[in-house]
């Protein structure tokens, strides 16, 4: 199957999965309760870490090395430009925590609905990332295992993203937007991983000798979000461990995705 197949393959499911989930709007009358939302929140964070760690450190690593650079030097190096470039977003652009009705961001009288939208928008960027940069590196050197790698990455990613979609359009619903404004809204949230997703697959073509840099920026991107937001939303409650074992779940499912396809 030729590259540009998979790319659109890869991209398009972890789109279609938000998609899917914020089709739950049509279907559910009520806003999801805490504990519900803390098991999304962990699964997603499961699923970024072992992402992190199998789909891009450990490529970025192998990258380096078969360049003649030292590894530890892009790995690390990488990881700190993807954590500086999420600060700075999560500093410049406003947002709202709903589990912790917070605000980040410069004051703004944006609505509520807007500001939720962009804080699901903001950890989508780095997931876009990281399923393009995986498609890049296969059609890079065209290994069947590298294509299977990717797809098991997009594959996790999608998973995460079907909760993430519904935890989007259900409270825009409770806002007082209609069900399909509600289920649009939710579904255009996911749309900037297909773009970004795009986006990196053409940067990584110019620049391939910084593959194993542009694959640890994504990492640390995506290890910002989970440490920033979604682990400490998910343990919220300090009798439950619903968030805790969530998070171990959701890495134990991409661990295995990894392995079994990679």
């Amino acid at each position: 199957m030729p590259g540009w197949l998979w790319i659109s393959l890869g991209l398009g499911f972890i789109f279609v999965m938000t998609t899917a989930g914020s089709a739950m709007v049509f279907f559910l009358k009520q806003k999801e309760d805490g504990s519900t939302q803390k098991i999304f929140l962990g699964f997603a964070a499961g699923v970024m870490i072992a992402a992190s760690i199998w789909s891009l450190l450990n490529p970025a690593i192998e990258e380096a090395e078969a360049a003649g650079q030292i590894p530890w030097v892009p790995a690390a190096g990488g990881i700190i430009l993807g954590l500086a470039f999420l600060m700075l977003l999560d500093n410049i652009i406003p947002h709202l925590h709903a589990q912790e009705n917070l605000l980040e961001g410069p004051k703004t009288t944006a609505k509520r609905t807007t500001l939720l939208i962009s804080a699901v928008t903001l950890h989508n960027i780095p997931e876009g990332m990281a399923v393009g940069l995986s498609f890049a590196l296969a059609v890079k050197y065209n290994q069947p295992a590298l294509y299977q790698s990717a797809l098991a990455l997009a594959i996790g990613i999608g998973i995460q993203n079907f909760p993430e979609g519904a935890a989007v359009s259900l409270p825009l619903k409770q806002e007082g937007k209609s069900s399909f404004q509600s289920f649009l809204l939710g579904s255009l949230s996911g749309i900037v991983e297909p773009v970004f997703g795009a986006l990196a697959i053409l940067l990584a073509g110019p620049i391939g000798p910084l593959m194993p840099w542009l694959l640890s920026f994504a990492a640390g991107a995506m290890l910002y979000v989970v440490i920033e937001e979604l682990i400490p939303e998910a343990n919220l409650s300090q009798h439950s461990h619903s968030g805790t074992l969530s998070v171990m779940v959701g890495f134990l499912v991409m661990m295995i995705l990894d392995i079994a396809l990679g």
